[in-house]
């Protein structure tokens, strides 16, 4: 069967190419009528647009590069959809590579994705360090926008949760709870929400306890950890578990049980994200909830403010306000917000 053309749609329509092409790309404003003469025309034709045809012809392809640390961690999946919602919304398409948490194979990712000709990139990357040279490289060649997490300052424009208000809205719970003895469960490395969340508590919990910033234990985001952390940990007996995500909450929660501790009675356990899972668990998770929604909104206008360049020099950092939710690992059910976003610039 032969493509359907632009001529196509023009001759079923009774009306020119251009005001065809205007009508189907959005471009310019048209007449209500005629647009629905010829989204008529179109659809009875079945007309698609050759979208290799129109990047050659605007250098633009349509599509965003969205690169991931790692897929299973369930809290990433939640913010591509919110994502691909939003840059949909926009007319664009997500490609998405996984890097699997290794900083090499991030750039590779980033390489391949730039050969591709995308318009721009969203990145969570592996590493604050490890991974700035890829991104600040990639940064020079297309509009990139970081996610979650950072990779220092005026390397990109950013935008993240305020992590440090999200750990000092759970360690003010704790305390007006009558927990005096928290202890710490995080990730090592230098991602940059496992060190602002760790440095969060380290300056925090020393109003509870002055012991408190050296209880803590460092290996990764995950449930295995979180589990292998406990044992560690739950000889000094603290009365809080204070863990840098829900998986390793889940894993603490776990562990606890087994060890026939009393969750929240004798130790409370407290997660970061609230994943899907942290309402699950048993008993279920008080956490810190990011607003994933916003994130991928906010992420998606910076993203196009740097594509029509109303953007320029050092990258912005947008810190949005997280939200705690008090469940049954800690209290009653409640929730708490923080402060409104703030900015610098």
């Amino acid at each position: 069967m032969a493509e359907v053309t632009l001529k196509d749609v023009a001759l079923a329509s009774g009306c020119s190419i251009a005001t065809v092409s205007r009508v189907l790309a959005g471009t310019r404003p048209v007449g209500a009528e005629t647009a629905r003469t010829v989204r008529a025309a179109a659809e009875r034709l079945g007309y698609r647009p050759n979208h290799v045809a129109r990047a050659l012809r605007s250098r633009s392809t349509g599509t965003v590069g969205l690169v991931l640390p790692q897929i299973t961690n369930p809290f990433f999946p939640t913010l591509v959809r919110e994502l691909e919602h939003a840059l949909h919304a926009e007319g664009r398409a997500v490609l998405l590579a996984d890097c699997d948490d290794d900083p090499a194979t991030e750039a590779v990712r980033i390489s391949a994705l730039l050969a591709r000709q995308v318009d721009g990139l969203l990145l969570i990357p592996v590493d604050e360090r490890h991974s700035r040279e890829a991104v600040a490289a990639a940064a020079a060649q297309v509009p990139l926008v970081l996610l979650d997490r950072g990779c220092g300052p005026g390397v990109a424009d950013s935008v993240a949760v305020d992590n440090a208000a999200g750990m000092a809205l759970v360690l003010a719970h704790l305390a007006a709870t009558g927990r005096r003895r928290p202890c710490f469960i995080g990730a090592a490395g230098t991602a940059s929400a496992a060190v602002e969340r760790r440095t969060a508590y380290e300056n925090g919990a020393a109003a509870l306890d002055p012991a408190a910033p050296g209880r803590l234990a460092l290996g990764d985001f995950s449930v295995e950890w979180g589990r292998a952390a406990v044992d560690l940990l739950w000889p000094a007996r603290p009365d809080a578990v204070v863990c840098a995500n829900d998986l390793i909450a889940a894993g603490a929660l776990q562990r606890l049980r087994q060890l026939g501790a009393d969750v929240p009675g004798e130790v409370a356990v407290t997660g970061f994200d609230d994943i899907p899972l942290a309402g699950l668990a048993d008993p279920a998770l008080t956490t810190v909830r990011q607003p994933v929604a916003d994130l991928a909104a906010e992420a998606a206008r910076l993203l196009s403010r740097r594509r029509a360049g109303g953007a320029s020099g050092p990258g912005h950092t947008v810190r949005l306000a997280p939200e705690l939710v008090v469940r049954a690992s800690s209290g009653t059910a409640v929730a708490v917000a923080a402060d409104g976003p703030f900015r610098t610039p």
